[in-house]
């Protein structure tokens, strides 16, 4: 029983999800503090008023950030995932949680010595440097497909998505709570980004010592020798089926039937076909995180000024709102599959999220910005394909060449 409970991956998402929105609320109430001293020395300035200065420079620190991190993941998540590969599993969930946890220490130590917050550009270097989220939400997947057999991968995969929604969701509510724990300090935000780089220790303690994970390299060492030799056998008449054509038996003028060799360019065609469709589908994917990750960076710029101005508990709420509307969206996905192609989910998905940018661009009341974001987050689980496991590596990999993504 122990030892089946060790196999779990599902507290790691819990404890580094939980840490991880708590730390986003901690960072957007220490920028809007800093800045907002900041922007009062600029009101003498009779062509700029102090929350247009406050909001250039959030917006300018959050877009500098994320190149940071995303650009430098890239290679550092291309050999981690090989090394993963290789049966190195937990390296590639381990490394990213230590990155984790030196990072979200910087937050506590900007905060409690009251260092400049560019020092966070350092810690989102080697946040990159370390794999990044792309190479944490990876491995993550990973192992969780390994720690299941094919007839319940499905359902692993889909409890680990139901941990990470649940344990943000609690995140960004309680953040605003405990970010007012210490409000009458000199230092407030301490014990949010203390909980955040404790949570995501634990979160790496526990991947290092309990967790029990498959190793794919052993197993396919103690393989039945028969399978591997019918397995084998399987691919060879499948090339052969794609490279000459297909074998099928015909019956002939003499009432025997004899093996007749039917030329055909189907299984190239059908192969090419495959290709283009992929090469198209990963342009469509490349260009919808572009153009996402540039509202979901730029949101919290807006959430933190006039005409919204929230504090540290609606930030947490209006965080939490996208976490709830991530079941509403997979709850209608799973649906409307049932009588829908995917083609026709991922273009509803596309209208929905323009729409929601579209609302969006008008928000001036709290109200109006839930309003909005359901349709903008509706997209998020209308564009995953029923097998995103297998391509989840590469699509979080180089979709943050440029601009950030989800």
């Amino acid at each position: 029983m122990c030892h089946r409970l060790r196999a779990f991956i599902e507290p790691v998402v819990l404890s580094a999800q939980f840490a991880s929105t708590i730390y986003d609320t901690a960072l957007l109430m220490t920028l809007k503090e800093r800045y907002n001293v900041t922007a009062n020395y600029s009101l003498c300035n009779a062509s700029h008023s102090g929350d247009e200065e406050q909001q250039k420079d959030i917006s300018d620190f959050y877009m500098i950030y994320t190149v940071l991190h995303n650009s430098l993941s890239i290679l550092t998540g291309f050999y981690l995932a090989i090394l993963g590969d290789r049966g190195f599993r937990k390296l590639s969930v381990c490394c990213p949680l230590l990155g984790y946890v030196i990072s979200r220490a910087m937050l506590l130590l900007v905060i409690l010595l009251d260092w400049p917050v560019q020092v966070m550009f350092g810690a989102a270097a080697l946040q990159g440097l370390s794999g990044g989220y792309a190479s944490y939400w990876a491995g993550v997947m990973t192992i969780a497909s390994d720690q299941s057999t094919v007839e319940q991968r499905s359902l692993q995969l889909v409890s680990v998505e139901v941990a990470y929604g649940v344990s943000g969701f609690i995140g960004s509510t309680t953040s605003g709570y405990i970010y007012n724990l210490d409000i009458h300090t000199e230092h407030q935000g301490v014990i949010l980004s203390g909980l955040s780089t404790l949570f995501f220790l634990f979160s790496l303690t526990y991947t290092l010592f309990i967790l029990n994970i498959h190793n794919p390299a052993i197993h396919s060492q103690t393989r039945d020798p028969q399978e591997e030799h019918k397995s084998i056998n399987d691919s060879k008449e499948e090339e052969s089926k794609h490279e000459c054509g297909t074998l099928v038996y015909a019956p002939s003028n003499d009432s025997e039937s004899s093996p007749k060799l039917i030329d055909t360019d189907i299984g190239i065609c059908s192969t090419c076909y495959n290709k283009v469709n992929i090469l198209l589908l990963f342009i469509a994917g490349f260009m919808y995180r572009v153009a996402h990750g540039q509202f979901v960076y730029i949101l919290p710029s807006f959430m933190v000024k006039k005409p919204l101005n929230w504090n540290a508990k609606q930030v947490g709420y209006g965080n939490a709102a996208g976490f709830v509307i991530s079941f509403t969206s997979f709850a209608g996905t799973w649906f409307f599959s049932k009588c829908l192609r995917d083609v026709s989910m991922s273009i509803i998905g596309l209208v929905s999220f323009a729409s929601g940018l579209l609302v969006m661009a008008f928000v001036q009341k709290t109200y109006m910005f839930f309003i909005a974001l359901p349709s903008v987050a509706k997209v998020l689980r209308e564009q995953v394909p029923k097998a995103f496991g297998r391509l989840l590596a590469v699509t979080t990999g180089p979709c943050r060449v440029g601009l950030p993504c989800p």
